[in-house]
């Protein structure tokens, strides 16, 4: 059985990397990135030709490649095992973000639990039961239309330049990996790892935001564009990833002593400042990001023999961060 390479080792040249007689990377000079509403770029040669590592590009973006996350739109889940950190997405899902806003605001997640965990797939979770004689208020919608995709209009968009099978072209949004369809201009988020959307039942109609789910195996793009999707996951996903399987069908647990209980729930922006987590999230629409694109594409490091010279929405991670002393 052949050994791992060790971290920083190369391989012993017994083939050339591909591109190059001499066993040097083809580099993608002409990568063209644009910005929805801009004019296009193109990577300069130099940067090309050497092509930084993530870790060298994550450590040196500048402050303003970086944005705080907004309190409003951030919503903490404190799951037993420890606090999981969502970016809600109101741009994608207005309807369904709101409704989720009043639920968490009324204390309907409290009490509730991570019902399912279904490996390679999804975590699900919803509200508490409602106590006997018990109805939500009458501004908490029961069931929503279905917002599967979103206007582009106003929206900045960072491309990819590979094609993608799921969606005519794929990029970003605000943090967020998105499909787009140029010819209608909608957008709408991908099933990445990560991402949260708003579960239903065969009824397009019938989601709410009482039952969300993150995604924590291998990204089910084929539910791109079929479920409301409403956020991502942007610190602690282990606590949702770690969770034992769900015995039954689709990873439900078998009972309610299984659950991993919703120790309370609550928008950051609810919460004096000292009881927030201070976190930035790298601008997808910053050079920095788009240093990050191309070195996601290229692979220079030492570990790689090969680079494909292309990547997938869902193999490009937007890097999160606590902010640096004043």
């Amino acid at each position: 059985m052949d050994q791992p390479i060790p971290a920083g080792a190369r391989r012993p040249p017994t083939r050339p990397r591909r591109g190059s007689h001499t066993g040097g990377r083809r580099r993608s000079a002409g990568l063209g990135l644009a910005l929805l509403g801009s004019a296009p770029f193109a990577v300069c040669d130099a940067a090309a030709q050497s092509p930084r590592s993530s870790a060298d590009i994550i450590a040196s973006a500048p402050d303003g490649d970086w944005r705080t996350l907004d309190a409003d739109n951030t919503l903490y889940l404190d799951l037993p095992g420890g606090r999981v950190i969502l970016e809600l997405a109101p741009w994608a899902a207005s309807r369904h973000v709101g409704n989720i806003k009043a639920l968490v605001r009324g204390g309907y997640f409290d009490g509730g639990a991570v019902r399912r965990s279904q490996d390679n797939y999804v975590a699900q979770w919803g509200l508490r039961p409602l106590a006997e004689g018990e109805t939500l208020p009458s501004s908490i919608a029961s069931a929503i239309p279905p917002e599967f995709d979103a206007s582009a209009d106003g929206l900045s968009f960072t491309p990819l330049p590979d094609a993608d099978v799921y969606a005519p072209q794929t990029g970003f949004v605000g943090g967020f990996p998105t499909g787009r369809d140029p010819d209608s201009d909608r957008v709408w988020i991908a099933h990445c790892y990560g991402t949260v959307g708003v579960a239903r039942t065969n009824d397009p109609n019938s989601g709410s935001g009482r039952e969300l789910y993150a995604v924590t195996g291998h990204a089910p793009r084929h539910l791109d564009r079929n479920l409301s999707m409403v956020g991502r996951v942007v610190a602690g996903m282990e606590h949702l990833s770690t969770l034992p399987r769900g015995t039954q069908a689709l990873g439900r647990y078998a009972s309610p002593e299984e659950w991993a209980a919703i120790d309370r729930a609550r928008i950051a922006a609810d919460l004096p400042p000292g009881e927030r987590v201070p976190l930035q999230v790298m601008r997808t629409d910053s050079p920095s990001f788009r240093a990050l694109i191309l070195a996601a594409r290229t692979r220079s490091e030492a570990f790689f023999v090969y680079s494909p010279e292309r990547v997938d929405v869902c193999n490009v991670g937007v890097p999160v961060r606590e902010p640096p002393p004043s």
